[in-house]
């Protein structure tokens, strides 16, 4: 508030004059109240004690009447005349417990005890309270609130006659927390009992309050100036309105401090204090209205103008201008808004381009940048989660290249409208970064729930979509990542994103989710790249053979031709290392072409040997993309003089599935040459069993993982044995790699499996170490057949 304003200045004028008016009707209703809750305390206290007296003179009637039973007793009279110690014990302790008494003493009339209750040993000790005796002597009874051993007792004296006066009963109730508190029950006061031994000081011997209150009551009692028999309102401890009320003042003075809360005397008034504390706010909320009313007809036109003009420089547009005058004001208002329609105009136009795709209407990657940010800066001071997913399309390259850029661009849009279907929260975000590569965002979203929505935006991608009468068949890698876990800036998470994408591509999971191995991974795989591309030139590449065993004959005329890299300084990498790095950036082109050659050149040498083998090839889904690819294989055959039908190709089911046409083409052409084709890995890929009756292939071989788990597992046994059965229906030949046992061996002959070929048969070898296996497992066979025979 501007006090120069002179909406400022009125307001401050009535909210000033209100504030003092209701601080003063506060402060008085205040002090009335006060006033009004101690005399409430007093009155209470009074009554209290009362109530209090009541209470100890109904214990005293029950004490005389227990204690005149006794003395009246004619037995016990007889054992007190002839000083029976235990007959006058037994009954005092008799009586005493049918009103649980917790002191019953006898007196002889030298003012000696003759029994004690709580201790035999005592008969002959001085009796506490000879002035007690000295007053049941003119009357029949009398009692006294005494201390004994530092503990109070509420005691009365009763004489034993016989007809004269013999002795003295004398019982007591013992004054203590657990009496404290059953008379706060009654009286509703908290009581406490203090005394002061000669020479002493105040002392709580029994008390109702809590430990920390007692010791603040005890506190306040040694410096409190007590008047002795008088009973009166007394300021103790603070908080509590307090009543003395003398019980003995002989030379260890006795009292009772009966007490009650000021704050629960207080409480009935509170509401009050409250009412009027809202009446007071509410006073200054009027005035502060009131002032602003009379204010405004002189200050508003000038003030609105000013705060339009605020809106419009911090580009806020959507409310107008509304002016009600008719005047020069009125008119700069309404230039006002007219500039604030052209600005906003062009604002919207800038912002358009700068933020959001042309051509599906999602936020691009600069908007989906500072979305991140915020929501980063937002989720940060309590380490909230939030997920980011990265999407790329897959086979989007084929869609443009085969059927246009204007369907691929429709694709886009559609692709676009089904991934915002899949997100729930109005808050998520889903951008396009650019060509087929989406970004999705969702604040709050743990793993489990990224992992729900990737799996639907999966789904909703396999339902076929129709462009222009062109079903186009499309699918997606997901990589995800979740903030603060995976990455603590936008430039991290995106960057992790985009790796765990590249995994879910690499392994055709769908989705992945981002592992910090597997970026140490990466950038292990780009150094290997670097040096991938010097390994053919520098021959560091070497090629080893893993022989196939025909299980029917047992002979061993086919081998498989699998790449290593001997690094210089690495040792052996595995292929699965480098091959899919390849595979990805385009270089296993390269490495297939060397592989092919040498493969070809090793058969040729065996053939011109005298040794029979026939040569398997692994073959990637790049080298079905090629056209030229049939011709290079029919040029290598010719230059080594090796027939077609001694070159197997393998080709996993994903890579004939990237492009079905193209890669059916390719193949049709490289069995026209003669060349034999084989389905590697069969089960685990996409391909359906109609696109498998139109391949020109001649072999199927069964995925390792279901070979291994055929012993152990009964489902991968049906896998395998379902898949021989497929295979020879279609008359093909099947092979089962992954041997490793001699159980499994003889399980795939019984299933009148073909081919076999696994670790248990031998282990990819060099071409000298071939050739000398053939010999070894020559003699095998021959002594397993001798064996037989005999």
């Amino acid at each position: 508030m501007r006090l120069h304003r002179l909406r400022s200045k009125i307001a401050l004028v009535f909210v000033l004059l209100m504030l003092a008016i209701q601080a003063a009707v506060f402060v008085a209703t205040r002090s009335v109240i006060a006033s009004v809750a101690h005399a409430h305390v007093d009155a209470q206290l009074a009554m209290g004690e009362r109530v209090f007296r009541k209470v100890l003179q109904s214990d005293t009637e029950k004490l005389n009447q227990a204690a005149a039973v006794v003395a009246a007793d004619f037995g016990f009279r007889e054992a007190v005349a002839l000083r029976d110690q235990t007959t006058v014990l037994s009954a005092l302790q008799n009586q005493g417990d049918r009103i649980h008494a917790d002191i019953v003493m006898l007196v002889g009339l030298d003012g000696k005890l003759i029994a004690d209750s709580r201790d035999p040993a005592s008969a002959g000790k001085p009796f506490p309270f000879p002035s007690l005796i000295q007053h049941t002597t003119h009357k029949d009874a009398s009692s006294i609130i005494g201390v004994v051993n530092g503990r109070p007792y509420e005691l009365v004296l009763v004489p034993v006659k016989a007809p004269l006066t013999i002795a003295w009963v004398a019982m007591g109730f013992a004054i203590d927390d657990i009496a404290a508190r059953e008379m706060r029950e009654v009286a509703s006061l908290h009581v406490s009992f203090i005394a002061r031994p000669a020479g002493g000081q105040w002392t709580v011997l029994a008390s109702s309050l809590p430990a920390e209150q007692r010791t603040a009551l005890e506190r306040a009692s040694r410096t409190a100036t007590l008047v002795e028999r008088q009973s009166a309102s007394v300021s103790l401890n603070e908080g509590f309105g307090s009543r003395i009320v003398w019980l003995a003042v002989s030379n260890q003075p006795v009292a009772a401090v009966l007490q009650t809360s000021l704050d629960e005397a207080m409480a009935p008034y509170r509401k009050l204090q409250s009412t009027l504390f809202l009446l007071t706010l509410a006073g200054v909320v009027i005035s502060i209205a009131g002032a602003t009313l009379t204010a405004r007809s002189v200050t508003r036109p000038l003030a609105e103008l000013t705060r339009f003009a605020q809106r419009i420089g911090r580009g806020d547009y959507s409310a107008p201008i509304q002016i009600a005058q008719k005047d020069e004001i009125s008119a700069l208002a309404a230039a006002f808004g007219q500039m604030r329609d052209d600005i906003a105009e062009r604002e919207a136009r800038i912002t358009d381009l700068a933020y959001v795709d042309r051509l599906t209407g999602l936020p691009n990657r600069v908007a989906f940048n500072e979305c991140l940010q915020q929501a980063i800066e937002m989720a940060a001071p309590e380490r909230s989660p939030l997920a980011v997913m990265m999407l790329d399309m897959d086979r989007f390259k084929y869609v443009n290249d085969t059927l246009g850029h204007h369907i691929g661009d429709l694709l886009l849009h559609e692709v676009a409208k089904r991934l915002i279907r899949c997100v729930p929260g109005d808050t998520d975000t889903v951008a396009r970064l650019g060509g087929d590569e989406f970004a999705i965002l969702l604040p709050g979203g743990e793993l489990g729930t990224a992992q729900r929505i990737a799996q639907a935006m999966l789904k909703a991608l396999e339902e076929p979509i129709v462009i222009e009468a062109h079903v186009v068949d499309v699918a997606a890698s997901i990589g995800i990542v979740i903030f603060p876990d995976d990455g603590g800036d936008v430039h991290s998470l995106l960057r992790r994103a985009d790796v765990a994408m590249y995994r879910a591509k690499r392994t055709n999971a769908g989705m992945s989710v981002y592992d910090e191995s597997e970026e140490r991974y990466g950038e292990e795989r780009l150094s290997l790249m670097s040096e991938l591309r010097h390994a053919i030139e520098y021959g560091e590449l070497r090629l080893y053979y893993q022989p196939k065993v025909d299980l029917a004959s047992n002979d061993m005329s086919h081998v498989e031709a699998l790449v290593r890299w001997v690094h210089p300084v690495r040792g052996v990498v595995p292929p699965g290392e480098f091959i899919p790095f390849a595979e990805q950036t385009g270089f296993i082109r390269s490495i297939s072409r060397w592989v092919a050659g040498e493969a070809i050149s090793q058969c040729a040498a065996w053939h011109a040997k005298g040794i029979a083998l026939s040569v398997s090839v692994n073959v990637s889904a790049r080298d079905l993309a090629e056209a030229d690819f049939p011709d290079v294989l029919e040029a290598l055959l010719r230059q080594h003089g090796v027939e077609p039908r001694w070159l197997w190709l393998e080709i996993t089911e994903s890579a004939l599935m990237d492009d079905p046409a193209h890669a059916i083409a390719i193949l049709d052409r490289l069995h026209r040459l003669g060349i034999r084709l084989s389905i590697d890995d069969f089960g685990t890929g996409y391909s359906s069993l109609s696109y498998l009756k139109r391949m020109p292939v001649d072999e199927l071989k069964i995925d390792r993982s279901f070979v291994m788990g055929m012993v152990s597992g009964p489902d991968d046994e049906i896998i395998v044995r379902s898949t021989i059965a497929l295979g020879h229906n279609m008359g093909l030949r099947v092979v089962a790699e992954g041997v490793e046992d001699a159980t499994t061996l003889e399980t795939l002959r019984t299933l009148h499996c073909d081919v076999a070929q696994g670790y248990h048969l031998g282990r990819p070898l060099s071409a000298d170490g071939i050739e000398s296996w053939i010999t070894r497992w020559a003699e095998t066979v021959a002594s397993a057949a001798l064996a037989d025979e005999v």
